[in-house]
């Protein structure tokens, strides 16, 4: 991988950070009305637009064998996942303490990659896991009363978010298509709002469903910059810049929702993104240090392969001496 390709693969998941900053923000401003309703919208306009893109695909709807009961876990867990995030967005006062903590996912996954793909993690990465959840404490900020409903609505989603990732991770390994990962995902979650948005719809101003259109447009957007930032570049070497929707999320709620976050929100946005770009460096350092020893292994094999071959070219010498001798 080139160093453009990297380059072009940051510019892209700044872009999908931006995408979702602005979703976040357009599901702020459309106001008091039902989560479903806000939800229903969301994924209407991601499931029509990949609808028309996997029309021109070749397969077609063509899901691979295998990978139903996958697609059915990621879009369950990806539906719950909006819908928590979604009403965090709406109560707990900061669309970047709703950010911060659904960003929580890639910690999630290291848990849920445990279970379901019997990994392993280093030592280094279960200690981030939790020096992240600390800071995630620092948002909720837990109390035994309804205020914290909505912060512990916040964390759920990063969850959710995070078996989610996980069973796109298990669907990439079984081959199946990225856009029909999104199409399935979209269509179950469009389908399943849509009686909760029937019975309990509440009429709209024609601003609100400006809002909740580019809602569903920006997170359009979101998701098809981050699939083209992973085909720029790995995960592991981008993904940390996916974080910089916090900020874009704080300066978006502050000049348009007049929300301004409180000294410990701030600390807990410290402490997370500090735990994602040291997990991050670490990787990266870690992986630096395996690629090195492996030209020293290979000479190590050359050399021990050039002794045997000395070796037995010494026996087959000695072989001959006598026969000469004879001779």
């Amino acid at each position: 991988m080139t160093k453009q390709n990297r380059g072009i693969g940051i510019l892209y998941i700044l872009g999908a950070a931006a995408g979702f900053a602005c979703m976040n923000l357009f599901v702020g401003l459309a106001g008091d009305l039902p989560t479903m309703q806000k939800v229903f919208f969301r994924n209407l306009v991601a499931a029509a637009v990949v609808f028309f893109l996997l029309l021109a695909d070749k397969q077609k709807f063509h899901i691979k064998k295998g990978a139903l009961p996958w697609l059915l876990l990621r879009a369950g867990a990806g539906f719950l996942g909006v819908v928590l995030n979604f009403y965090a967005i709406d109560n707990i006062g900061s669309i970047s303490d709703a950010s911060i903590l659904n960003k929580l996912s890639p910690f999630f996954a290291i848990l849920f990659s445990m279970v379901l793909l019997k990994e392993k993690p280093k030592w280094w990465e279960l200690v981030f896991v939790a020096v992240a959840f600390g800071g995630a404490m620092c948002v909720v900020r837990p109390s035994f009363d309804a205020r914290v409903l909505p912060a512990l609505a916040g964390f759920l989603s990063g969850a959710c978010a995070g078996l989610a990732y996980t069973a796109v991770r298990i669907l990439g390994i079984k081959r199946e298509r990225g856009n029909m990962t999104v199409f399935f995902f979209s269509a179950f979650s469009t389908l399943v709002s849509l009686p909760f948005f029937i019975a309990f719809y509440t009429p709209m101003t024609l601003l609100q469903l400006l809002y909740l259109v580019l809602a569903g447009v920006s997170a359009a957007v979101g998701q098809f910059f981050i699939t083209a930032a992973y085909r720029h570049a790995p995960a592991k070497e981008i993904a940390v810049f996916d974080y910089a929707q916090v900020p874009m999320a704080a300066i978006l709620g502050f000049f348009f929702l007049s929300e301004l976050p409180d000294m410990w929100s701030y600390v807990g946005y410290a402490i997370i993104i500090g735990a994602a770009v040291l997990k991050w460096l670490v990787t990266l350092l870690s992986e630096k240090r395996a690629r090195k020893k492996e030209p020293q292994n290979e000479g190590n094999l050359q050399n021990a392969g050039d002794a045997l071959q000395n070796t037995d070219q010494t026996l087959q010498h000695a072989d001959e001496t006598p026969q000469k001798s004879e001779k």
